[in-house]
């Protein structure tokens, strides 16, 4: 009984978790960015809201990038938490200013998503992506720069 309400987590588990997660959100997101992908290069004249002042071709480009480079990016955990932040935009611009005088139910996707994309801001890309990787690799300082290895020299 103690383990199912225990709040507590492992460490590794909340690095699947955030795996889970960022895979299955950037996934879920090319499926709405692709089609706009093809639209934007199709070269058919662009079926798009205008928003905030920007054209219908440039509101789509920004779509584009955060739906698909983005979810790339999200995908394979690099610079997630920089990734996120267009996303993140681009479901508040479609919830609220697309979105806005319709039906809470057509905003409630973009919602969906935003919650996922602030979590990710939040707690970043975990253990099994690139940025954990990166991170290991410019954490280690070559040996000769080391400050341990240059205090023995000076002692001997």
């Amino acid at each position: 009984m103690k383990k199912i309400i225990n709040v507590s987590t492992a460490p590794a588990i909340n690095d699947i978790a955030l795996l889970i997660a960022r895979a299955g959100i950037a996934i879920l997101m090319l499926t709405h960015g692709i089609p706009k992908m093809m639209m934007l290069f199709s070269g058919v004249p662009v079926q798009f809201p205008a928003v905030v002042g920007l054209s219908p071709e440039l509101s789509l480009a920004l779509a584009v990038f955060a739906e698909v480079a983005c979810s790339i990016l999200l995908f394979a955990g690099l610079a997630t938490r920089l990734a996120v932040v267009p996303l993140i935009i681009t479901m508040l611009v479609a919830a609220l200013l697309v979105h806005g005088a319709d039906p809470f139910v057509k905003q409630e996707s973009a919602f969906q998503y935003l919650l996922v994309y602030v979590v990710l801001l939040f707690m970043g890309s975990g253990k099994y992506s690139v940025d954990y990787l990166l991170q290991g690799r410019l954490r280690r300082v070559p040996s000769e720069v080391r400050p341990e290895q240059n205090s023995r020299t000076l002692n001997k």
